[in-house]
């Protein structure tokens, strides 16, 4: 749903089911990403772990980060100052819509 919704607002959008998908798309990705929207339920690694490989293999890339649970986001925010965000579930389409906005304009400010 969420794809769908960052579709039609005119985002290009590539999904995956697991980490290890998520970040074999990541590694190979020419141009490279400028945000990604990660979930703590996806299967594989942990979210944190493919966040740290995804902003450490792109200098560019916003990473928003969501789960229904609480996630310690101190090592990605350490690891990527102003480049990660939490956004807590359940969140509506305007909301995630709200946070890439946010995150594509924080990229754009730091060009």
């Amino acid at each position: 749903m969420m794809s769908m919704y960052l579709g039609r607002l005119g985002h290009s959008v590539v999904t995956a089911d697991t980490t290890e998908e998520a970040w074999a798309i990541a590694e190979g990705a020419q141009p490279e990403f400028s945000a990604a929207v990660l979930d703590a339920s996806m299967a594989g690694m942990s979210m944190q772990d493919l966040a740290l490989r995804m902003l450490g293999a792109n200098p560019s890339l916003r990473v928003i980060a969501t789960s229904g649970y609480p996630v310690d986001m101190s090592v990605m925010e350490a690891a990527a100052p102003g480049r990660v965000m939490f956004l807590p579930k359940p969140f509506t389409p305007e909301m995630l819509a709200s946070a890439v906005r946010r995150m594509l304009a924080a990229e754009k400010e730091t060009l």
